[in-house]
């Protein structure tokens, strides 16, 4: 209510006219509209101002005598929001113009995930399911029916079908499309589009706008928001009228406004991008949920990939895979070709172990003959050691204060050898030298210019290097060529302390040669940088560095230069994990080499970026990019030195073989009950046909029985 007082008498009978109109009817009084061109509505009655009883005008008086006591006026007035208010008409037509009516087939996990943003953005939502979400539908704002023909009669602007693909044809049989208003617009979100458009265009009248679209997320990838993420479309059928055409672009709207990727796309362009990325995606997340992977105390960047992307396909139903390979053409091409590539890569691991195997084999007598020359030259090497050593023995020497200080700044530095400057030695360098650290370096392959420019002492004569007495040997070789590098060492040549480190992808294996190779007086450190340049191009800062202290001695001296090493790491912010050779290789055979698998199977696909990726096919991609810059001599080492590893291709092997059991059956068991459903119906049929017609007088007869037993009952 609002009250409104005014002083007659210090009101001037201009400003009085000016302020107020009186209708044609004596018993209304109106305010001047504050918006032009609306009737004035009547007041309710128990607020109509009567003249005869203010007698406002009839009495001049009152206006032109000052000098009269002034009466007061005190006029009332309800502005409610009724239908034929101006601005609820405003505000109605406003909502008609922006806002959709839509109504969602299908109101299961993919269609509560739509319709949360479509009531979010305004539009009205209904819905219809074989399950009952009432409740759910009540919960989100949305008007739920059980019987499709109720829904129907609501005259929804637009059909979203949220069905499976498997279920579409059925379900939209049995809509009853004849109570839709005649230009409804008819929208489905299926995975494959060439299906849809078929079926929407044999199905519907042609009368019936029709679009076809793929939202590229789910609840599970798009649980952040859809910004950024794809939806594609294609306009199959839209009337020409402006409102039809208003209409679609509405709808899109709906998503446009989210921050989706707007392509629109023909339906058989999509389905070719969508059997390359969507269904290769979907195949690799089923393999990998059936080895059921696990987090590692020791998960690399990779590996994490892997998990994700178990995570965004295993909430998806069989039904959608089997849909996806069943309803696009280019999928069961693209499932060969996987096959293949995982054939092509056992072949070549087990055709490079056979060649081990083989060279093994043809070799022993040579290598038994160079063992023997070996270890005489070793002998030889270990007196000429001895004697020296005793040569060399000189007197204690005493130091000044200023020459400790100095020793001690020098023994919070390392002297660390790097042996096998390559791409990874070349990668650790850059920062042991930023820390501080005297590098050296050793290689087959002259790194020299590369070593000077990143401040590193080449040596291009192992003798040489080791003359230097570093403090630290850094094995930085590949694992198939570590067993040869470190028995070409000059380890007579090194001080009887120096420490060796290795960072190879597998720890048994090194730990088991060092042990063997190396005298009692080295100490051993094994590690593992879970890491690479690739993975570590942004910093080291949260990544997994694990290390054994194999053996290291006990004076203080050399558990301090352990420390040292480490903390080089430690100060990059790696997480620093002590664990055991052991352990540490059955924890990487279910993660580095699943991942590197995988990798090595997608890059040998040929895979490419297309116009659609989805979030699950950019991490395929990025998995391809992370192993793609390591040699196979890394791969082959990962599985020929980690005795997890067969196992593991073993059971990557049997999934894989699994899954595609599971999708021809199922498509053995559709075939299978075709052929049989069409032998019934032709025997029927054949049976229908050899039945004698029935005569003109049977046919009579056929109703008088028939009337005859209702008689009866």
């Amino acid at each position: 209510m609002v009250n409104t007082t005014v002083e007659l008498g210090t009101l001037s009978a201009q400003l009085l006219r000016q302020s107020f109109e009186f209708s044609s009817r004596p018993e209304m009084l109106s305010l001047c509209p504050l918006y032009p061109s609306p009737p004035k509505p009547s007041l309710p009655p128990t607020l109509s101002l009567n003249p005869k009883s203010f007698n406002l005008f009839s009495n001049a008086s009152l206006i032109r005598t000052r000098s009269l006591r002034p009466k007061s006026l005190k006029i009332q007035s309800l502005d409610a929001a009724q239908l034929y208010d101006y601005e609820f008409k405003v505000a109605a037509q406003f909502h008609d113009d922006h806002m959709l009516k839509i109504a969602i087939i299908g109101f299961g996990n993919y269609g509560q995930f739509l319709a949360k943003t479509l009531v979010a953005q305004g539009h009205t939502v209904l819905a219809h399911s074989r399950s009952d979400y009432s409740k759910t539908a009540q919960d989100l704002g949305v008007s739920f029916f059980s019987d499709p023909h109720d829904l129907c009669e609501q005259h929804p602007q637009v059909i979203l079908l949220c069905t499976s693909i498997l279920s579409t044809e059925p379900v939209l049989k049995s809509l009853p499309l004849q109570r839709l208003r005649r230009n409804t617009l008819v929208v489905d979100v299926l995975s494959v589009k060439e299906f849809s458009k078929a079926l929407l265009l044999k199905l519907l009248p042609g009368y019936f706008d029709v679009v076809c679209t793929h939202p590229m997320f789910g609840p599970q990838s798009a649980k952040h928001g859809w910004n950024g993420l794809f939806f594609v479309y294609e306009k199959v059928r839209i009337g020409s009228e402006e409102s039809r055409i208003s209409r679609c672009d509405k709808l899109l709207n709906i998503f446009e406004k989210e921050g989706c990727r707007m392509v629109e796309m023909s339906c058989a362009e999509h389905d070719k991008y969508a059997a390359g990325s969507q269904f290769m995606t979907h195949t690799v997340g089923r393999v990998l949920g059936m080895l059921n992977l696990e987090l590692t105390p020791i998960n690399t960047k990779g590996y994490e990939t892997l998990l994700d992307l178990v995570e965004n396909t295993a909430g998806d139903s069989f039904d959608l895979y089997y849909g996806l390979f069943m309803y696009n053409k280019n999928a069961l091409e693209t499932l060969e070709r996987l096959d293949l590539a995982f054939e092509a890569l056992k072949k070549q691991l087990f055709g490079h172990l056979h060649d081990v195997v083989r060279k093994q084999l043809f070799g022993n007598a040579e290598k038994a003959r160079t063992l023997q020359e070996d270890y005489v030259k070793q002998a030889q090497n270990e007196a000429a050691l001895v004697s020296s050593s005793k040569a060399l023995r000189s007197p204690k020497i005493v130091r000044s204060d200023d020459q400790k200080a100095q020793i001690s700044d020098d023994n919070s530095r390392l002297k660390i050898a790097i042996v096998g400057f390559g791409n990874f030695g070349q990668f650790l360098a850059k920062t042991i030298v930023r820390q501080g650290h005297t590098v050296l370096a050793f290689s087959r392959t002259d790194y020299s210019d590369v070593a000077q420019i990143l401040g590193v002492s080449y040596f291009s004569d192992a003798d040489d290097l080791c003359e230097e007495h570093p403090e630290v040997i850094l094995l930085c070789t590949s694992i198939l060529s570590t067993e040869k590098v470190l028995r070409s060492l000059p380890l007579q040549r090194l001080k009887r302390n120096t420490l060796f480190v290795d960072v190879l992808s597998v720890k048994e294996f090194p730990r088991n040669l060092f042990l063997q190779t190396l005298p009692l007086d080295f100490d051993i450190l094994c590690t593992h940088p879970m890491f690479g340049p690739e993975s570590g191009r942004n910093g080291w800062n949260g990544l997994s560095f694990v290390y054994d202290k194999v053996r290291v001695g006990s004076d203080e001296s050399r558990v301090s230069r352990c420390d040292q090493f480490l903390d080089i790491f430690a100060r990059e912010g790696c997480r620093m994990v002590e664990m055991s050779c052991a352990e540490h290789d059955r924890h990487a055979a279910g993660s580095q080499f699943i991942t590197h698998t995988m990798g090595r199977i997608l890059e040998k696909l040929g895979l490419e970026s297309t116009p659609i990726n989805t979030k699950g096919y950019e991490t395929l991609l990025n998995l391809v990019e992370n192993t793609a810059g390591d040699s196979f001599d890394l791969y082959y080492g990962l599985f020929m030195y980690n005795i997890n590893a067969m196992e593991q291709l073993k059971r990557l092997d049997m999934a894989f073989e699994s899954l595609k059991k599971q999708l021809f059956g199922r498509l053995h068991g559709v075939l299978r009950k075709q052929l049989f459903e069409n032998a019934d119906k032709s025997q029927v049929m054949q049976e229908q046909a050899l039945l004698p017609k029935p005569s003109q007088n049977e046919s009579a007869l056929t109703p008088s029985l028939e009337s005859l037993n209702v008689q009866k009952n």
